[in-house]
């Protein structure tokens, strides 16, 4: 049973670029309580907050409930904290919340401030009750939310675009090139002893220059993506999507081509597409028998959006030459899952959007939509169900 017990907690300060004579602090973990397990604690109300509190005056009567599923980063945090008509409480953890404990949390609040690791489904916003207004997501994506139930329930939604999009388009170009070029096995030969000389076939991975680049969501993170790869000289970008766009594709020279078409022509293929039923195990065994013998797959939208049993053929029998995955299913991925054991293989733990000012950025654009959605004021990025 998780301790029901609070204490208040202090937002922690928000240091951009780290002193370099100071080791930096350890990473956050979850802080015992007498020997018990992570708990849901109060934000405590800031005394420079903006609203009645303030001002000197009396608080409102009555709170608006808000409930956090985890620790965010600290510019987000402050936000909630200053909240003057708002009671927040968080888990305090790194860590998941568990079923029960976020069953508990949400009860009676009016906004719910959720990670897309969190399943809100059904059962979830009955516990919540009437109250729940607000729900506001620390993610762009969507598909942890049941927004068919959501939408009955006329509670609004909030969400992070944008703000994550140079971060994401950058950890993919990484991983593109750290798969194409075989970076991890590379450094794994230096570490064991298997670099003996140079040796003229040895470690030959594939290079972006005069290359065909496939898209499969020239949305703003496929855009951002296309436009960081064009430096290194790819000769052709192909796209592929719901409909043509014809505006955004312009600048970058991109054609508009059918999913076959892309798979059997890229030497590179970049999945950047959201997660829907029509996107739902897209790449399968069919799509991988299209692509090169020597082509190179990355995937940075959702893991379910791959057929992973046919991508594991695939890269195994040497049907396509390597992949890079960011993003898996489930996550996190068992670690006796077959792709591990594959070296033509390069697995990230979900870090797209890991920098520290883009997380910042991210948790402050959420506490906002959250605290817009209480006050029945325009949210900076509402998902309009």
């Amino acid at each position: 049973m998780h301790s029901r017990r609070t204490a208040a907690i202090r937002p922690a300060p928000l240091e951009a670029h780290p002193r370099p004579t100071r080791a930096p602090p350890p990473p956050a973990r979850p802080r015992p309580f007498r020997g018990r397990a992570p708990r849901r604690v109060p934000l405590p109300a800031s005394r420079s907050g903006q609203g009645p509190a303030a001002a000197g005056c009396m608080r409102p009567p009555r709170l608006m409930k808000v409930f956090v599923t985890r620790r965010i980063p600290p510019e987000g945090r402050a936000a909630l904290a200053r909240a003057a008509d708002c009671e927040v409480e968080e888990w305090d953890s790194d860590e998941p919340i568990p079923n029960q404990e976020l069953e508990r949390g949400v009860t009676g609040a009016h906004g719910l401030l959720c990670l897309l690791s969190d399943r809100v489904d059904k059962r979830l916003l009955e516990a919540a009750g009437a109250n729940l207004k607000v729900i506001s997501t620390l993610s762009v994506g969507v598909d942890h939310l049941a927004l068919d139930e959501i939408k009955k329930r006329g509670i609004r939604v909030g969400y992070t675009p944008d703000v994550l999009t140079d971060a994401t388009a950058e950890l993919a170009v990484s991983l593109l090139l750290t798969t194409c070029r075989r970076l991890p096995e590379a450094i794994e030969e230096v570490k064991n002893g298997g670099w003996t000389s140079w040796k003229p076939m040895w470690m030959c991975g594939y290079g972006l220059s005069q290359s065909t680049v496939g898209i499969v969501g020239l949305g703003r993170i496929g855009q951002a993506v296309a436009q960081r790869l064009k430096p290194f000289g790819v000769q052709r970008f192909l796209y592929a999507g719901r409909q043509p766009r014809p505006q955004e594709a312009a600048a970058l020279q991109a054609e508009f081509v059918s999913i076959p078409q892309l798979a059997a022509e890229s030497d590179f293929v970049i999945v950047a597409c959201s997660l829907t039923p029509a996107t739902t195990g897209l790449c399968n065994k069919e799509f991988f028998q299209q692509m090169k013998t020597t082509a190179v797959f990355v995937n940075i939208s959702r893991g379910d959006v791959v057929n992973q049993d046919d991508l594991y053929q695939a890269l195994a029998s040497g049907q396509i030459a390597a992949a890079g995955l960011d993003v898996t299913t489930p996550e996190p991925l068992p670690t006796d899952h077959p792709l591990l054991t594959l070296k033509n293989c390069v697995i990230l733990p979900h870090i797209g959007s890991a920098t520290h000012r883009t997380r910042n950025t991210m948790s402050l654009l959420a506490a906002n939509n959250l605290l817009a959605g209480l006050r029945g004021e325009p949210m900076p990025s509402e998902l309009k169900l």
